[in-house]
Formats: structure tokens, sequence, C-alpha cells
């Protein structure tokens, strides 16, 4: 944002918001953000990612809510714009939850978030290509490979659980967001 470019967060991350803060009628998210930290500052981790959610709007971020599924994924991807998403890597990679040194231990390990790259979407196959900056990875000996949509929405649900859940749109700021709805 402060380099010109335009964002918007398409989140799921209900920690932080409530689906009744994108209605017509409803309050300022900005509104809406700081009572929701002031009702949890004892929860510093939540009031960090809420503090961050208003500097974005402040930057002029855009923040939207709605139905995650492939419709979604292809209309965004078909613009060719790379889309950054926050989702949790226990659940893409089906591995073990990690302590925080960073081993594996699937009884007092907690879920990790990570970001990908979402590159492109194919209807016919149903897969996601990724380019992942993970490697190794579960999936592929490059940075590049697919999965099936729904292991990618779970995965982006999921990342709620570590702040993340949501798919990050970065593109010059002329260009118009809403022309490609």
């Amino acid at each position: 944002l402060i380099r010109g470019y335009a964002a918007t967060v398409h989140t799921w991350n209900l920690r932080v918001f409530d689906p009744t803060w994108f209605a017509e009628d409803a309050a300022p998210l900005e509104s809406n953000l700081r009572r929701r930290a002031e009702a949890r500052r004892s929860d510093s981790k939540l009031s960090m990612a809420t503090l961050a959610y208003l500097e974005f709007l402040e930057r002029g971020g855009k923040i939207e809510f709605c139905d995650l599924g492939p419709s979604l994924l292809g209309r965004l991807l078909e613009r060719r714009t790379p889309i950054l998403t926050g989702l949790s890597a226990t659940f893409l990679y089906h591995e073990a939850r990690q302590r925080p040194d960073d081993v594996s231990d699937d009884i007092d390990g907690d879920p990790v978030g990570h970001f990908v790259v979402l590159i492109g979407f194919d209807p016919s196959t149903r897969e996601v290509v990724i380019a992942d900056p993970m490697h190794p990875n579960a999936f592929s000996e490059n940075h590049i490979y697919s999965v099936p949509v729904e292991r990618l929405i779970g995965a982006t649900f999921l990342g709620a659980l570590t702040y993340d859940a949501n798919l990050i749109v970065i593109e010059p700021s002329d260009h118009d967001p809403e022309a490609a709805r």
C-alpha cells in the first residue's frame, strides 16, 4: 500500500472478524475492530492482529468477507494476479502439529500457519496451482505443485487457528478490482 499498490484481503478469520460486520447496515469495520481489540485486550495475539488490520485499513487496504469456493478462486485467478494465501500448513501437508521449536509432535504440538501463492486454477481437474516457498515440501521436490481445491479450501479455513485464513490480492492501484466481479 505504501508503494502505491491496491490490496484486498478476503478473510475467513473468525477469531478477529465477525460475519455480521460485513452486512450493508453494519457499523464501520474499523469501529468493530477497535471494539473487539478493547474487549479482548488481555489476548495479546488477538490485539496485535486487530491493530495490524486497522493499520491495513488506514493505509487504504480493503477487507472482504464472502464464501470461499472454486468460483471465487477462479474469478480471482483469471485476472492473472497471484494470490498470497494464509493457511494451515498442518492441514495442507497433512503433517503432524509442531512444537514452538519446530519439532513435529502430534500430541503436544500446535497447528502451524503458512503462506503460499496461488497461481492457477483448473476447473476441469478442480486443482489449484500453488507456488510454495517451503522446500522441500510434502507435495513436490520443487516449489510449484497442484492440490485439489477442497484441500486448499480446508487449509485456508483452518488457517483461522493461526490467525491466517485469508487470500490477499495485491494489484497496481490503477486496476479497478470491482471490474473483475
